[in-house]
C-alpha cells in the first residue's frame, strides 16, 4: 500500500543527507511539504563531515521537482533562536506540521574516562537536548491542529549498552524516555509520539566514523554491529519507510512504542 500525505508537511532534521534526506524526498513521493531542518555547515566536533548548504539546496530542488514546496532551513538543533524562526517560517509558508521527525543527531567513539567534557556536553546537546528543542516548537502547533506525529530517531543503543559510546547511548537512550513521556503528554491532544532504533545505516556518518578509526565501514559493522541478518548495515532508504508507516494512518494506534529496525542484532 502507498502512503499518502497529500496536504501534510513533514518537518525534518538532519536533512541535507543521509536518513534525513531519504525520508524526506520519500514524503515527498507520498504528497507532503518538507521543511528540512539541518546545521548545514561543519562542526568542531565530531570530525566527520556534516550536511552541507549545497545538499541542503539540492534537496529542496529534488523536492521541488517532485511537485511539493520546500523550505532549506539551516540551523544547529541547539540554538532555539534559530528554531524558532524556522517554525515560524514553516507555519508561515507552508501552513500547518503534522509530522516531525527528529533526526538531526552525531556520534562518535571514546572510552568513558578519556573522553572530554565538550565531546559529552555536544553529544548530548545535540542527539538529546536538540530534539527537545525542536520538539517544543511544533508541540504547540500540533496542539492547535489536535494532531500530529513525532518520531524520534533513536538507535538500537537506545536499547543496550555499546561500547566505547557511552555518550552516545544515553542520549539514545534518552530518546525513549522523550518519546514515552511526550506519549502520555500528547496523547489528549491527538497527537502520536513514537521511536526507531536502527542498526548502522549507509550514510556519510557510517564512512565518516569508520575514517576516524582507521577501519573501513564493512570492519566497523562488522565489529559494534553484528546483524542476525546477513547484511553489515541498512540503507536509509530503509528508515525512511519505516517513518513513513509510522507516520501513516496505517499506524494510527502506535503511541510512546519503539519500532526496531536491526536486522536482527537485538536477538543476538
Amino acid at each position: 500500500m502507498t502512503e499518502d500525505f497529500t496536504g501534510q508537511v513533514a518537518f525534518i532534521t538532519g536533512a541535507a543527507h543521509g536518513q534525513g534526506r531519504a525520508t524526506a524526498l520519500a514524503f515527498a513521493r507520498a504528497g507532503a511539504d518538507i521543511a528540512a531542518y539541518d546545521v548545514a555547515k561543519q562542526l568542531t566536533y565530531p570530525d566527520y563531515g556534516f550536511g552541507t548548504s549545497a545538499e541542503l539546496e539540492s534537496l529542496r530542488a529534488e523536492v521541488e521537482a517532485l511537485g511539493r514546496r520546500c523550505l532549506a532551513l539551516p540551523g544547529d538543533v541547539r540554538d532555539d533562536a534559530a528554531i524558532a524562526a524556522a517554525v515560524d517560517q514553516t507555519m508561515a509558508k507552508l501552513g500547518r506540521i503534522d509530522i516531525l521527525f527528529n533526526n538531526a543527531g552525531i556520534c562518535a567513539y571514546a572510552p568513558a574516562h578519556e573522553m572530554t567534557e565538550d565531546a559529552w556536553d555536544s553529544m548530548i546537546d545535540i542527539n538529546l537536548k536538540g530534539a527537545w528543542l525542536v520538539a517544543r516548537r511544533i508541540m504547540p502547533h500540533m496542539m492547535a491542529q489536535k494532531s500530529g506525529v513525532i518520531i524520534n530517531n533513536s538507535s538500537i543503543a537506545g536499547l543496550r549498552g555499546m561500547n566505547r559510546l557511552s555518550h552516545y547511548a544515553a542520549s539514545k537512550w534518552g530518546m525513549v524516555g522523550l518519546t514515552k513521556s511526550w506519549a502520555l503528554e500528547l496523547a489528549p491532544h491527538g497527537i502520536r509520539v513514537l521511536s526507531i532504533h536502527p542498526t548502522g545505516v549507509n550514510t556519510p556518518m557510517n564512512d565518516g566514523l569508520a575514517a576516524m578509526e582507521g577501519a573501513t565501514p564493512q570492519e566497523i559493522a562488522e565489529r559494534s554491529a553484528g546483524n542476525l541478518l546477513p547484511v553489515p548495515w541498512i540503507e536509509p532508504e530503509d528508515v525512511a519507510e519505516c517513518v513513513l508507516f509510522l507516520a501513516s494512518p496505517r499506524s494510527r494506534y502506535a503511541t510512546g512504542s519503539q519500532y526496531v529496525l536491526d536486522a536482527g542484532l537485538l536477538t543476538r
